[in-house]
């Protein structure tokens, strides 16, 4: 299990049973790069990983 593996296990005991909008995400996103600016590039990287990920089942 890699470390951020950690982060990934609790927001799924504590929120895996919650829908949620993209809408909603992309918000958080914006706020956490507010707070962290720092990491504003893998961010980015991994926003634009979601839009595109179902490209590569065509």
């Amino acid at each position: 299990m890699y470390f951020t593996d950690r982060g990934i296990e609790e927001l799924t005991e504590r929120r895996g049973s919650e829908e949620v909008t993209i809408e909603w995400l992309a918000e958080r996103l914006r706020d956490f790069i507010d707070l962290n600016p720092e990491f504003e590039t893998p961010i980015e990287r991994f926003a634009t990983w979601l839009a595109r990920h179902d490209e590569d089942d065509d």
